[in-house]
């Protein structure tokens, strides 16, 4: 089967690298990522603005920078 590159399937520029060594590579890997911190992260304001983030560039399609910076993300 093809990898999926559109949606959440779609990949980053340049994959994000995790300190213990894991690699998101997808903006689904970012946001499976997201979703399984510890809930008092995953409800931190800034977890939250990065999943919004990750779900409008996905869903619209545009920039997948946001692995140089969340403030990059949709543009």
């Amino acid at each position: 089967m093809a990898e999926e590159t559109k949606g959440r399937g779609r990949p980053f520029d340049e994959p994000i690298r995790l300190d213990d060594g894991r690699v998101l590579r997808t903006f689904r890997d970012a946001g499976e990522y997201i979703a399984t911190l510890p809930e008092t992260a995953h409800d931190a304001p800034e977890w939250q603005a990065a999943m919004e983030a990750l779900l409008l560039v996905a869903e619209r399609g545009r920039g997948r920078s946001c692995s140089r910076g969340w403030g990059s993300c949709g543009r």
